[in-house]
């Protein structure tokens, strides 16, 4: 006995549709007209429906049912355009990838900053950064310099504001201001009253600093160190603000970045700062990113909106 195989049927896969089907299709639900979509795409309504058609055929269902005053999508329309509408918008984000991978100033940056740097230089120079770059979006990650340049190594991070004194291994460096160092004391300290000192002048005097893995403390204490400064050996302060509000007590001196100043004695009427007589220490603030970057003209770029007003550009600092 010989049976007959059974009859398959064959139906066609549906047609891909286009890019340009798909922003009609969107266009028409959101403004529930032909016409006003047509308008709104820059196309005749013939044009448009046309394209509508072609796509209908092309999937095998009805899209849109037309009613007096307006068009409505059909059950199978309301989930085609759903995934239209999500199409598009990977489309989208593609795009912006491409035009970020041509100008990062145009996309999103990730850029960390360290703690004695962020809360201070960030409010002042960010409305710059955003009149000269207003396409920019700027993720920020405060972070210690260790973290920092082990997040730019493994590209979690694009750029980062940290000093340029510090160890940053094979990081490219662009210097941008000085950022000098003042002698923060309390009111009633002999050295208040002083209309600067040298840094000998702190010998023997207990000195605060900020508690390991700030970099900020590697660069003053080497500073107190050659000036024959003792730590105070029982303290260490997380942050700038602990350290000016410990000093405002008496319990020491300590030395501040000088854009920390006006915030941190905003704090506390108890804080007198004095600078140091020339040459004066400090460190110097940089923008760093990996030497692969094919960016860095760009970076450059952002580096010099980074300078607040009035500070004392420094371009002896190397890479």
């Amino acid at each position: 006995m010989i049976f007959a195989s059974p009859i398959i049927p064959c139906y066609d896969p549906p047609m891909k549709p286009t890019l340009r089907q798909l922003e009609y299709c969107v266009a028409i639900a959101t403004f529930e007209s032909f016409s006003r979509a047509a308008a709104h795409c820059g196309v005749s309504q013939p044009g448009l429906s046309a394209q509508i058609q072609r796509l209908e055929a092309g999937l095998g269902v009805r899209l849109f049912e037309r009613r007096p005053r307006r068009v409505i999508p059909t059950a199978a329309g309301e989930s085609v355009i759903a995934a239209a509408r999500s199409v598009l918008r990977e489309v989208d984000a593609l795009v912006s990838v491409a035009v970020m991978l041509q100008d990062p100033l145009e996309g999103t940056v990730r850029l960390g900053v360290i703690p004695t740097i962020a809360p201070y230089l960030l409010p002042r120079v960010m409305p710059d950064v955003r009149a000269t770059f207003p396409s920019l979006r700027l993720l920020l990650q405060e972070e210690r310099t260790e973290r920092i340049t082990t997040m730019l190594d493994e590209g979690t991070l694009d750029l980062a504001l940290v000093a340029a004194e510090s160890e940053l291994g094979e990081l490219e460096v662009l210097p941008l201001f000085r950022d000098r160092f003042v002698l923060a004391a309390s009111l009633d300290h002999p050295l208040s009253r002083r209309p600067e000192v040298r840094p000998e002048e702190i010998a023997e005097e207990d000195v605060l600093l900020l508690e390991d893995g700030h970099c900020l403390r590697q660069q003053t204490s080497i500073i107190c160190e050659a000036a024959g400064a003792c730590e105070l050996g029982d303290f260490r302060a997380t942050s700038l603000g602990t350290l000016a509000q410990m000093v405002a007590t008496g319990l020491g001196v300590t030395l501040l970045p000088e854009m920390a100043v006006s915030e941190e004695t905003g704090f506390t009427r108890d804080l007198s700062i004095v600078p140091f007589a020339a040459p004066q220490p400090g460190r110097t603030v940089a923008l760093a990113w990996r030497p692969s970057t094919p960016h860095r003209d760009r970076f450059e770029a952002l580096g010099r909106t980074l300078v607040p007003q009035g500070a004392i550009r420094d371009a002896s600092a190397q890479s």
